[in-house]
This record gives C-alpha cells, structure tokens and sequence, in this order.
C-alpha cells in the first residue's frame, strides 16, 4: 500500500513530465554525420574522369554508344562508384548563348555514359546552358527519362545545390556538383525563380550545401569546374574555395576545366585534385594528356577517408579519335614530367593530417 507522500511524489514527477513536452514531441538529434551502417563495407572505390561530351570528332562514337567510351570503361565498371563531368547540352532546341564555344549533343549520350558505368555526371559547368534554359531543361528532363542521375543544375537553386545522396554496399554517399566559372555566371546562376547550375562563387551557399550533406552522408564529395583554361597551377580562388569546401566538411574536392591535368594531394584531411583534364574530347588544342583517378576510401575513419589514390595517365588525341586510352611505356615520361611540375605549384600535401 503507497503512503499519501509517496503517491504525492509520484503525481508530481508524472505532472512535470507532462508538462516538459507537448504530446509527440521528440527532442532534435545532435547534429553530425549519420553513422555508417553496420554491415556498410570497410572499403570503397571510385573512378573519376574529367570532361566528357561528343561533339564533333566524338559525336560518331555515338554510333556504338557501348564502347564510345573506350578502354578506360573497365576501370570505370569495376569502381564502386564512377563519375564524370557532362561538358554538353543534351539537346537538339534552344538558342546559342552569346560565347565562343557550344556543345551539345543527342540523348544517346547517356546510353554510352551508362554503357561505361559511369554512375553520375555533373553539369555544371560553362557548356550546360550553351542553348539556353530550354537546352538546359532538356538535359534535365531526358537524363530523367534515361535513369541518368545529374547533379549541379536544377529548375531553382534549391535544385541546383541539392546532393545527389546514393547507398554504395551499405555506405552513404552525397556528390554536389558546382561551377566556378565566371563566364555568363550572372544570367546562368540558378536562382528561387529560374533554372540553372550551382555556382561555387556563391560560397556561404556551396559551404552550406556541404555541411548539410556532411550530417547525412558518410563520405561528401564535391566535383566542380574550375579553375583557367590551359593553366596547370591551381588559381586563387580554386586554393580559397577548396579550403572553404573542406572546412565545411567535404572529404573529397576535384573537378576540372583547365583540359590539361593538374595535381593531387591533401588540405589538412580533404584529399583534393584540381584537374583532371579531357576525357572523351574533341580537339586537341590545349593538349592530349588524360588519364583516371582512382581512390580507395574508408568511410567510418575519423581523420582523411581517403587511403589510396592512383592517377592512371591516358592520351586523348585525333589519333585515338578523341577516346581515351592509357598512356604507353614511351608516352608516360612526358606526361608524368607535366604532373611533377603541376604538384609543384598545388599547396598539397602528399599526406593528410590524420
């Protein structure tokens, strides 16, 4: 039998807990990364590219979309996860921007980036609105009818900065996708009301979109373009919003748009690649030096998830027909001259931190 001050007790206890939260109300997590699941795998793989289109030279290959990527389509299949950088409106409407340079090409495009097992493009970059809103849209609508996912450009900006967010064996992936070119920038920023690409300039924005991912995601990578054509020494602002990006909590950053190769190293614990060069292209104007990154990641490390990486030097020249294809024995030692020079003048480090 309760005593009268016991069941005094008792009453109080359950009318104060009563009162500390309104029916339904469940205190918000901490926030941070979701941990990895407990049967996610120890390692993973990716394959990275640089640009890609099929314009010109490269548009034939489309003829046998199965093997217009050429041979580096084994190391890309065997990845875990590949991705490259769309540099091309998929569409056959719209207007030219007023620029230089304008690609595009037919939805057989992502049947041949399918057929190499390539997982997800990037288009934002300074080619994808070439044609237009309509031309962009249209790249947007026909990757969805392709089961192609895209990431960096939208109908808004929410859209547009938005992560591609995937599951590879049981690990949490989030891939944004940005631009760093200024070129038209103000007219092809994807805006509340307009369609576009995510711009990096806007950095209080990119920075937000990381960290969002980071509380979500086991690993967080970041593909931009950037940086200036034909230079092999990272610019300014590539140096200022890697270290923004990394800050933020990316733990990879690479990209491309110089279409000639730069260097790789580390930001503290963010392994970072400033350029990757020309993948599947169609001139040989600024050089022919290719190649493929590949990183084996451990996500459920506390310091620098990246544990190994390897660049395999390719050549993509009039004589490959714009494919890319590995360097040989006499090639490599010219190639490997450029990327010593080019790791010279990267601020990387050949390790990470922890």
């Amino acid at each position: 039998m309760r005593t009268p001050r016991l069941a005094f007790l008792l009453l109080a206890i359950a009318f104060a807990a009563s009162c500390a939260s309104p029916p339904g109300w469940r205190a918000a997590p901490e926030p941070g990364p979701v941990p990895t699941a407990p049967d996610a795998a120890e390692e993973i793989t990716f394959a990275f590219a640089g640009d890609l289109h099929f314009h010109d030279r490269t548009r034939r290959l489309l003829n046998k979309p199965e093997t217009a990527v050429g041979p580096f389509s084994e190391q890309l299949r065997a990845a875990d996860f590949a991705m490259v950088n769309l540099e091309t409106a998929i569409t056959e409407r719209g207007t030219e921007e007023p620029k230089r340079y304008h690609f595009r090409a037919p939805t057989t495009a992502y049947a041949a980036i399918q057929a190499a097992g390539i997982d997800l493009v990037t288009v934002a970059n300074n080619h994808a609105l070439d044609y237009g809103q309509v031309g962009l849209l249209d790249t947007i609508d026909s990757a969805a009818a392709a089961k192609m996912p895209i990431v960096g450009a939208g109908r808004t900006a929410d859209e547009a900065y938005a992560p591609h967010l995937t599951t590879v064996r049981g690990v949490k992936l989030a891939v944004i996708g940005l631009s760093q070119v200024w070129e038209l920038s103000p007219t092809w920023k994807a805006t509340d009301t307009r369609p576009g690409i995510a711009m990096a300039f806007d950095t209080e924005r990119s920075a937000a979109a990381v960290r969002a991912a980071r509380a979500i995601a086991d690993v967080v990578i970041v593909y931009l373009h950037w940086g200036i054509e034909s230079g092999t020494c990272p610019s300014a602002d590539q140096k200022k919003i890697a270290k923004i990006l990394a800050d933020a909590g990316a733990d990879i950053v690479l990209g491309t748009h110089a279409h000639v190769l730069l260097a790789d190293g580390f930001m503290d614990n963010t392994y970072i690649h400033y350029g990757l060069g020309n993948f599947v292209w169609h001139s040989d104007v600024r050089g022919t030096d290719s190649g493929l990154l590949q990183l084996t990641v451990r996500p459920r490390n506390t310091g620098s998830k990246v544990v190994a990486h390897k660049f395999i030097p390719g050549v993509t020249s009039s004589a490959t027909g714009g494919i890319p294809r590995p360097a040989t024995n006499a090639e490599l030692p010219a190639i490997q001259a450029r990327l010593d020079a080019a790791h010279k003048c990267s601020g990387l480090a050949a390790k990470p931190t922890s």
